[in-house]
């Protein structure tokens, strides 16, 4: 098998779809030290709830009957909650009666947020899952107890039902709430490069994004396609098995961190992606492809968009020949096999050589893979 090329940065040429609102930059640099090409469209945005009424009736309700038992699932809900205690000017007030109740965080983020308000926790999952908390309050028995929780930016349902038919008295805070992005523009255009196959790999950072990404791939008809592309094209990466799981329920195969931080997420797809170059020996040539670069004996080469596409395609089978109707469908928006015949024209001459793609005679198209590279490649088939 041919070696391929050995590069400095692990996760130069691949393309990284980011998703993320928050921390943009920290995950966009790191990827960015290791060579990778950067499409950034948040997923999300977050819509402070500080000065609805909502937030500081049930804040007030409190500090009028303290709770027994605080959940805090995250840091920015938390420092936004007392932030808007200190505008009220309830914040001495509030922190008291957070002082005197049994505090559970969920995860690090939510417990340094605490810590910084001078608090500390009682009890934090490992999982940083929060339904591992209602686990560990369920066996506690919370009959009669009140039990104040500071939302993620959506209702939890499940969470406080359960808790609530176990007879406690759950006081949800809404904090903030995760709306989709503010420009549906840069989202739209990742989830087409991911359809396309522009795209080697998506970032997600939490549930909402996976959830906002799928519902506007699904009202702007591409729903099935992008699916399909993450269950065979595009690597997928969450945070956490929190993120993840949207996208299990669809089938969908997921690289996780084994801690659900940035750099562990960062470090997986370090260890993951260069394994999916695909690298061929084609007339004599060294050719590479990664998502949307392709390589020549090392060098890289500018390809557009409609002919990398195609090139892939040729390459799933090397050597076979695909009829023009196969290589038109995952051509931009479709084509015809005129539109096929302009990519090829573009691919041979982006690559200036002739002959890497084959013209077979009423049949199609294929890649001129070298007759021992053929070989190797159908031994290996029969064993």
């Amino acid at each position: 098998m041919t070696t391929t090329p050995r590069r400095e940065r692990a996760l130069s040429g691949f393309i990284v779809g980011t998703t993320t609102a928050r921390r943009a930059e920290e995950l966009e640099a790191m990827l960015l030290r290791r060579g990778a090409e950067i499409r950034h469209a948040p997923a999300t945005s977050i819509l402070p709830l500080t000065e609805e009424g909502e937030l500081f009736e049930r804040t007030r309700s409190l500090l009028e009957d303290p709770p027994d038992t605080v959940v805090v699932t995250t840091g920015i809900g938390f420092r936004g909650w007392l932030e808007a205690a200190e505008w009220w000017g309830t914040a001495t007030e509030v922190s008291a009666r957070l002082a005197s109740a049994r505090i559970l965080t969920r995860g690090p983020k939510a417990t340094g947020a605490v810590r910084a308000a001078g608090l500390f926790e009682s009890w934090s999952p490992e999982t940083e899952n929060t339904s591992e908390i209602l686990a560990h309050l369920l066996e506690e028995n919370p009959r009669g107890r009140r039990v104040a929780v500071q939302r993620h930016g959506r209702p939890m349902p499940e969470f406080t039902t359960r808790l609530r038919t176990a007879g406690a008295e759950v006081i949800e805070l809404p904090v903030y709430r995760c709306c989709g992005p503010r420009d549906p523009v840069p989202l739209s255009r990742l989830v087409e490069s991911a359809v396309t196959r522009q795209l080697d790999s998506v970032v997600f950072t939490s549930a909402p994004a996976v959830v906002n990404t799928l519902e506007l791939a699904e009202n702007t008809g591409r729903g099935k396609a992008l699916i399909e592309a993450l269950r065979h094209h595009v690597l997928t990466a969450c945070v956490g098995p929190v993120c993840a799981a949207p996208l299990e329920r669809l089938g969908v195969p997921v690289v996780l961190p084994e801690r659900p931080r940035l750099g562990a997420l960062v470090r997986s797809l370090d260890e993951i992606l260069p394994h999916r170059t695909r690298s061929l020996r084609v007339n004599g040539r060294h050719l590479e492809l990664r998502g949307g670069r392709v390589w020549l004996e090392g060098e890289p080469r500018h390809v557009p968009p409609g002919s990398t596409a195609l090139l892939h395609k040729l390459a799933e089978v090397p050597g076979r020949v695909f009829s023009r109707e196969e290589l038109a469908e995952v051509l931009p928006n479709g084509g015809r096999a005129h539109a096929v015949e302009m990519a090829v024209g573009r691919l041979r001459t982006a690559l200036d050589d002739e002959r890497i793609v084959q013209t077979v005679v009423k049949r199609g198209y294929r890649l001129a893979l070298d007759e021992t590279e053929m070989r190797n490649r159908h031994e290996s088939r029969r064993s």
